[in-house]
């Protein structure tokens, strides 16, 4: 059983780097599905969505820095070509949708399985004794929680 430069075994970091792999794969198309809704919302709510969504891809975008960084603290390579996420994301690309409530239903079905994903991440995390990885899964879980929260509550769910 082999560590790598941070102390960590290679093997259970490889298996890492490929969930967070993953993971920055459904990331990248979440936001720029994000970015199409924020360029795309019509209607009554255009000026309180198109703030909220732009608010929403500023965080995914640091989020997305966030994740490639740790996959390269691990020791490997982030994926970072659209072919590549396109073929890995669970979360749909979605086009041309300029309906506030369809895009607040998409917003609310990605976070759903990025939180599912962030899970599965933070018990392999733990299991690895990453610390890193877990501090992160951690945070952005109970962040993604409560947003949820408050996205479904806008849409009376």
């Amino acid at each position: 059983m082999g560590k790598n430069f941070i102390g960590l075994d290679t093997e259970k970091t490889e298996q890492l780097a490929g969930s967070l792999n993953d993971l920055l794969s459904n990331y990248q198309i979440f936001y720029m599905n994000v970015r199409g809704y924020h360029w795309n919302i019509k209607g009554d709510n255009f000026f309180e969505l198109h703030v909220k969504f732009e608010e929403l891809y500023d965080d995914l975008l640091l989020k997305i820095d966030e994740i490639a960084e740790r996959v390269l603290t691990l020791g490997h390579r982030p994926a970072h070509a659209y072919s590549t996420y396109i073929e890995k994301s669970e979360v749909p690309e979605r086009k041309d949708v300029s309906d506030g409530r369809e895009a607040m239903e998409n917003i609310v079905d990605s976070f759903a399985k990025l939180i599912g994903k962030q899970r599965k991440l933070l018990s392999l995390a733990g299991d690895a004794e990453d610390e890193g990885t877990v501090a992160l899964m951690s945070d952005y879980i109970s962040q993604q929680e409560k947003t949820v929260w408050m996205y479904r509550s806008y849409l009376g769910h």
